[in-house]
């Protein structure tokens, strides 16, 4: 009976308004050849920073650079700025729907009576 709630959840929110700009927008940004490949070398370039911290090494300054003058470039995309704006929505409805669901734990551990339905 939960896991029927919770799928029954997951599928109202994906019928939301805000999940469905986030696919749109997803869809979008991954139709832009470009801030795709801008943000293939941002996480490459993210990688082999953290490669060298886990090794005791510090990235390059060069790296640093590069990596500041590829965000400064996709920032101003505007596909990735409806992206951002999209998933900020988005989380931001997860986060009310996740109080309703704490709301509603705390007054199921506060009542006496189990109902599953």
């Amino acid at each position: 009976m939960l896991e029927d709630k919770a799928r029954e959840l997951g599928r109202l929110i994906g019928q939301t308004p805000e999940y469905q700009a986030v696919r749109r927008a997803n869809d979008a940004l991954g139709d832009d050849r470009e801030a795709v490949a801008l943000l293939r070398k941002m996480e490459q370039l993210r990688s082999d920073a953290q490669r060298m911290i886990e090794r005791g090494a510090s990235p390059t300054p060069e790296m640093e650079t590069q990596l500041d003058q590829l965000l400064e470039q996709v920032q101003v995309n505007p596909i990735y700025q409806r992206m951002v704006a999209a998933q900020e929505n988005f989380d931001k409805t997860m986060m009310r729907v996740n109080e309703w669901i704490l709301d509603g734990i705390q007054k199921g551990a506060a009542s006496p009576i189990i109902t599953l339905g």
